[in-house]
C-alpha cells in the first residue's frame, strides 16, 4: 500500500465508520409508529387534508383507508387541484356517500407560489379540526393510524409528528431512485435527535404525512410563509423548530405506505425537484457534496481493483445498505446489487436538479 491508497483507506474508514454507527443507531431505535389498536383519551377533532391533483389511480385506495381509521372523530377535505382526469368524481362519489368528506375546487394559482403549497394553505383554510393532517393522495395507512399519530404526539408532548411512509416500490426504474430517499435520511442522520435536539439543523419532515396542531402551523405562518419552497415540509420542520416546539419524525413501518414513483422518468424528475433543495445549501457546496458522496460511495469500489484491503471499505458500505433496507423495508439484496447504478443515478440526479432550469412536476415547472 502506498502513502496515497493509506491515506484514502484511513479517510474512508473513519467515515465509514462514522455512517455505520449512526445506521446501527437508527436500527436500534423504535423508528416506527406503534401500529396497536389503543383508545385515546381526547375529543380532539382531526382534518385531514388532501391536495389531490390528477390522483385518480390513488385517492380511491386513501379515502378507503381513512374510512376504516378506528379513529372517528375527523373530517376528510380534498381539493381538486385543475385535475384533468376523473379524480373529481371519484371524491365526489364518496362525498355523495360519507358526510366526513368534502370535496373542494382549487382556486387558480397565484404568483409566487407553488401548487402543492397553495393547495394545502387553501384545505387549511377550510379546516375546522384543532389539528391537521396533510396527507398525500398516493399514500395508505392501516386503521389505527390516526389513533396512534395523535397518542404519539400527546405522549411526547410535540406539536408535529411527520412519517415518511413505506415506499411500494415497483418496476426496475424505479427501484434505482426510490431507496435513495431513505438512505440519504438514514445513513446521515441519527432520526431520533430530530426530536431530541432544540436546533433546526436536526429537522427531518415529510410531507406525505405531517400531522400538527393547528394553532402552531397558525403560529409559523402556514403554507403561506413557504409558498415558494419546493422542499416545503423540510422548511415547515425548520420553522416549527425555530419558534421552539417539538417535531416527532418516524418510518412507516407496517401503518403507513405509500406508491410513489411508477416508472424511472417519474423517479428521475421528482427526487430532481427535492434533491438540491432539500439540503439548503448553496450550489457550490452542493457541488462539493455530490463529489463527497462519489468519494465516499464509488471511489472505494474502483480503489479495491488495486489493493483488497480497500474490501473493508466496501463491505462497510454494504452493512450500510442492508441495514437501510431493513429498516425501509426493503429488500437488501437488490440495494446492494444495485449500489453502484443507483450511486451514479443519484449523481444524475443530483447534477439535474442544480443545473436544470427546467423541472417540471405534475404539469407545472418548479
Amino acid at each position: 500500500m502506498n502513502l496515497l491508497e493509506l491515506i484514502l483507506f484511513i479517510i474512508l474508514f473513519i467515515s465509514h465508520s462514522v455512517f455505520l454507527l449512526i445506521v446501527i443507531y437508527n436500527y436500534s431505535s423504535s423508528l416506527y409508529l406503534i401500529n396497536v389498536s389503543q383508545k385515546i383519551d381526547s375529543n380532539d377533532f382531526i382534518s385531514v387534508l388532501i391536495p389531490a391533483r390528477n390522483e385518480e389511480k390513488n385517492i380511491a385506495a386513501l379515502l378507503e383507508s381513512i374510512l376504516q381509521q378506528s379513529f372517528t372523530n375527523y373530517e376528510v377535505i380534498v381539493l381538486d387541484d385543475n385535475s384533468t382526469d376523473n379524480t373529481h368524481s371519484i371524491v365526489l362519489q364518496y362525498s355523495n356517500n360519507n358526510e366526513r368528506i368534502k370535496i373542494i375546487s382549487g382556486k387558480k394559482l397565484p404568483s409566487g407560489w407553488l401548487g402543492k403549497n397553495w393547495a394545502c394553505f387553501q384545505l387549511s383554510e377550510y379546516a375546522k379540526g384543532e389539528y391537521l393532517l396533510f396527507v398525500d393522495a398516493d399514500v395508505t395507512f392501516s386503521k389505527n393510524v390516526i389513533t396512534n399519530s395523535l397518542n404519539e404526539l400527546k405522549k411526547k408532548e410535540a406539536s408535529m409528528l411527520s412519517i415518511f411512509p413505506t415506499q411500494i416500490i415497483r418496476g426496475f426504474g424505479a427501484w434505482l431512485v426510490t431507496p435513495l430517499m431513505n438512505w440519504l435520511l438514514i445513513n446521515f442522520l441519527p432520526i431520533k435527535f430530530v426530536y431530541k435536539l432544540k436546533s433546526k439543523k436536526f429537522s427531518a419532515a415529510n410531507g406525505q404525512f405531517i400531522l400538527i396542531e393547528k394553532k402552531v402551523y397558525k403560529a409559523i405562518g402556514k403554507h403561506e410563509a413557504v409558498k415558494d419552497k419546493v422542499v416545503e415540509d423540510m422548511e415547515i420542520a425548520r420553522r416549527v423548530k425555530s419558534e421552539g416546539f417539538k417535531i416527532i419524525t418516524l418510518l412507516g413501518g407496517n401503518s403507513v405506505y405509500c406508491k410513489m414513483y411508477k416508472s424511472f422518468p417519474d423517479a428521475f424528475n421528482g427526487f430532481s425537484k427535492n434533491f438540491y433543495r432539500g439540503f439548503n445549501l448553496g450550489k457550490p457546496d452542493f457541488i462539493l457534496l455530490i463529489i463527497l458522496f462519489l468519494v465516499l460511495f464509488m471511489l472505494p469500489l474502483f480503489l479495491l481493483l488495486a489493493n483488497s484491503v480497500f474490501t473493508v471499505i466496501v463491505m462497510m458500505i454494504f452493512m450500510e445498505r442492508i441495514f437501510i433496507s431493513i429498516i425501509s423495508k426493503q429488500n437488501w439484496f437488490v440495494n446492494v446489487v444495485l449500489h453502484p447504478l443507483q450511486m451514479i443515478v443519484m449523481i444524475a440526479v443530483g447534477i439535474n436538479s442544480v443545473t436544470s432550469p427546467k423541472i417540471k412536476w405534475k404539469g407545472r415547472p418548479i
